[in-house]
């Protein structure tokens, strides 16, 4: 029989209502567990939270940090990259844990398990450890825990009287002969001390005053060779890789928890891996003992009066929670925390080393004799143009006989092509390729030319020179070659040519596959987005290589954007970025503040006369904004180009007057007479977009951030351990920075390393105090020899200054 309309009609409204009422539900719990993150959040980083909520709402609108950190400052409170990855990190931790919690709890409804307790311990969890150790004994994989086994006999009832009213309570009637479990007063009261154990080992109060007491007393960690490595010979075994020998340092070793190094972490937990060491938290008998106290004189205490026997189940309880449940969680806590710490401090070194790598500053107008050294297979040369044209390629053996003939062939080369500067790769046979280049050099074999030389760091130039970009880059050149071409472009614009490689492969940082992949890809892709975003591109010369690290592109974006370069000539103004497709509003908006229109390329671009014919010709509006605007070689975002302008127009300036000394003097004359604050009123903008503003405007045609960082350091001459004395000072580059200290470049085959115990803050500039991450490759440093080993060839140096 069909239903009737009228009743049709009811049915639809209460699917509709009761739709409505879910929706609304879901809405609102989804609302209530942002707000709940945001809060975890400013607890956890220390950030304030109102920047917290802002930084948490950037991200989920999908903007890039270099966006973030350039056109908002005022939302995350002028943080920096480094700041907000941190935040980043930090917030996807918490969503993870928030999305694990809440399906964890729906599986466990659907079971019929869930309780409002153990909902309440699962909102409560504040880490993994913490939500791991609630769900392990309700996991269907593991056996049912003691406490779940003692409940489904019916002792909970028992175990909760026995803290309410322990007066009343008679076990003898719970003794029932037939059931397992039950059959003795010894089995009830284990059941009921499993459980009275299990509720304090859950218990959110209880775990925070065991962590307070560990915090006020010395926790060590220790660790010590393992029965298996003891077992075999030093050297490698098995195929296994490793030295037993490489962990000595590690067999008898305790260290407070407070004061354990990074780089020690790390190393420990290499050798538990590889099954050479065996690892212990050793936490003092005093906390146990302090804990058991509190737990049955105050959290725990029966709330009537106890007998004997019930107390004497209290405290086996008690006692039974500390050393089965609770002291493993604090042991696994402690060596995650430790573990993830030294994970973080490991990625930031890296991070800083790859940036200062990154951000070395370009060596511009020079035609470079780039050298990658072999002895067997000689040296490949590679001469480039000063814009890294390869002009000439060759290979000469400088360490074989025939010494004259192959120092005439260099002479010859760079007398044709003009070239007074030298790069040499690090690799084998480099310090021999110093010396031949050095005894010429004092000769003056190259006279007239005035030749110099640098040394330049060469790791993962061999992995770029058989990758499919560089066979595609340069098709009919030998894979050594390719190399030497590397190294000198390396040198020419050190952003441009490393952006090709793997950052694992550059050589910066210490124990890179000892820390979690995940964390470290993501952290090197964001310093690598960071550097390209801030140094700018040109869209009409900029390889796609380089574009797809763009902040707001990918590979794809830059494709597309390359090959609507080569269909319809060079772009004129970042306006005709939309007709790129893939190219939405969001990743406009991210991006277009990075890419620059230099006027002096669209105007040399061969194709850019018949391009812009064709468009007066065609005239159908295919292609939109066909004029040159001068904002669009600056820093300034397009979505701040009205305001730039209604600035100029307040003191009479223009736009194509960018950089020229009238113009600044004009805008640093008007704000200094009426203030930066009631401009940014007067313009309806805020403070930090029109201080961008103001640097657009006033920084002259082609700046490059990367002009504040260190060059190459060129040189003529050598110097050797025999010239080394204790007490010596000396000046070099740092080429590295590790989790224990920082190597030094003094000009010899081995670098020097400064101990982290030297790298006080005293010898610092004022604006690395505060880091923890002081010195980073690159920096120009002043050293002193401290002690020299030469039957190891190691030399120790302390830091005298950094020099600016």
């Amino acid at each position: 029989q069909m239903p009737l309309p009228s009743k049709v009609k009811k049915n639809a409204c209460h699917r509709q209502r009761v739709n409505s009422d879910l929706t609304a539900r879901a809405e609102y719990l989804a609302m209530r567990r942002e707000r709940y993150v945001k809060s975890m959040l400013a607890e956890k980083t220390g950030v304030d939270p109102w920047v917290c909520a802002n930084i948490a709402n950037l991200f989920r609108e999908e903007n890039t940090i270099p966006f973030m950190v350039r056109y908002r400052k005022d939302l995350v409170n002028h943080m920096d990259a480094d700041g907000l990855r941190e935040v980043q990190q930090a917030l996807q931790e918490l969503c993870s844990l928030a999305k694990k919690c809440q399906s964890t709890m729906l599986t466990l409804k659907k079971e019929g398990v869930l309780t409002t307790e153990l909902e309440e311990l699962f909102k409560n969890c504040k880490t993994m450890d913490e939500l791991d150790h609630v769900h392990t004994p309700y996991k269907k994989s593991s056996k049912l825990s003691k406490a779940r086994r003692a409940k489904e006999l019916g002792l909970e009832p028992p175990a909760l009287a026995l803290l309410q009213r322990p007066q009343t309570l008679n076990l003898q009637p719970l003794v029932q002969p037939d059931i397992e479990g039950l059959a003795t007063l010894d089995d009830v009261t284990t059941g009921i001390v499993h459980i009275l154990a299990d509720m304090i080992a859950k218990d959110k109060e209880t775990l925070t005053y065991v962590l307070t007491l560990c915090d006020n007393s010395v926790v060590k960690l220790q660790s010590s060779v393992s029965k298996t490595a003891q077992k075999e010979k030093p050297g490698p075994q098995q195929g296994r890789p490793n030295d037993i020998n490489n962990f000595k340092l590690y067999f008898d070793f305790t260290c407070n928890i407070q004061r354990i190094q990074h780089h020690q972490i790390l190393a420990i937990n290499r050798g538990e891996n590889l099954k050479i060491l065996t690892v212990k938290v050793i936490i003092p008998d005093c906390v146990g003992t302090d804990f058991c106290r509190w737990c049955i004189n105050v959290r725990w205490r029966p709330r009537g009066f106890a007998q004997p026997e019930m107390m004497n189940i209290l405290g086996n309880a008690v006692k039974d929670s500390y050393k089965r449940l609770i002291l493993p969680l604090l042991c696994r806590r402690f060596r995650s925390q430790l573990t993830s710490n030294a994970e973080k401090e490991s990625v930031a070194i890296f991070v800083q080393n790859l940036r200062q790598r990154l951000l070395t500053c370009p060596v511009r107008g020079r035609t470079i004799l780039a050298v990658d050294p072999g002895f067997r297979h000689g040296c490949k040369l590679a001469v480039l143009s000063p814009t890294g044209k390869i002009l000439h390629t060759d290979v000469v053996y400088l360490h074989g006989t025939g010494q004259n003939r192959e120092a005439d062939k260099l002479r010859h080369l760079l007398m044709l092509h003009g070239c007074e500067t030298v790069v040499i790769g690090n690799g084998t046979a480099c310090r021999q390729t110093e010396a031949y280049f050095d005894n010429l050099i004092k000769r003056r074999f190259f006279q007239p030319l005035d030749v110099s030389y640098c040394i330049t760091d060469e790791a993962g130039a061999s992995i770029y020179s058989v990758s499919p970009e560089a066979v595609k880059e340069m098709p009919d050149l030998d894979p050594n070659l390719r190399s030497a071409v590397s190294i000198g472009r390396r040198v020419q614009d050190p952003l441009a040519e490393l952006v090709k490689i793997d950052p694992k492969h550059i050589g910066i940082g210490t124990y890179q596959h000892d820390v979690s992949q995940t964390l470290l890809r993501a952290a090197l892709d964001g310093v690598v987005q960071e550097c390209v975003s801030f140094v700018g591109v040109d869209v009409n010369v900029c390889s796609e290589t380089l574009m797809r690290h763009v902040a707001g592109l990918n590979a794809g974006r830059a494709h597309n954007i390359i090959e609507w370069r080569e269909k319809n000539g060079p772009f004129l103004n970042r306006e005709q970025l939309k007709q790129v497709k893939g190219l939405g509003p969001k990743s406009f908006q991210q991006c277009a503040g990075f890419i620059r229109i230099n006027t002096e390329t669209v105007q040399s671009a061969t194709r850019y006369t018949d391009f812009f014919l064709s468009l007066t010709n065609k005239g159908k509006g295919k292609i939109i904004g066909t004029e040159l605007n001068p904002l669009d070689q600056t820093c300034i975002h397009p979505e701040s180009y009205s305001t730039a302008m209604r600035f100029l127009s307040l003191f009479g300036g223009h736009v194509d007057q960018l950089g020229q000394c009238q113009l600044k003097d004009r805008v640093e004359a008007h704000v200094k007479s009426h203030g930066l604050e009631a401009l940014a009123q007067t313009l309806d903008a805020t403070c930090e977009t029109l201080q961008l503003i103001i640097d657009g405007l006033t920084q002259p045609p082609g700046f490059d951030i990367r002009q504040d960082f260190n060059q190459a350091d060129f040189k003529r001459q050598i110097i050797s351990m025999s010239d080394l004395h204790v007490g010596l000072v000396l000046t070099g580059r740092v080429s590295n920075m590790a989790l224990f200290g920082a190597f030094v470049d003094i000009g010899m085959e081995r670098s020097g390393l400064i101990p982290k115990r030297f790298i006080t803050p005293d010898k610092l500039p004022s604006d690395q105090r505060n880091h923890s991450l002081a010195l980073g490759p690159g920096e120009r440093v002043e050293v002193r020899v401290v002690d020299l080993d030469l039957q190891r060839k190691r030399i120790t140096l302390d830091l005298v200054r950094v020099i600016r």
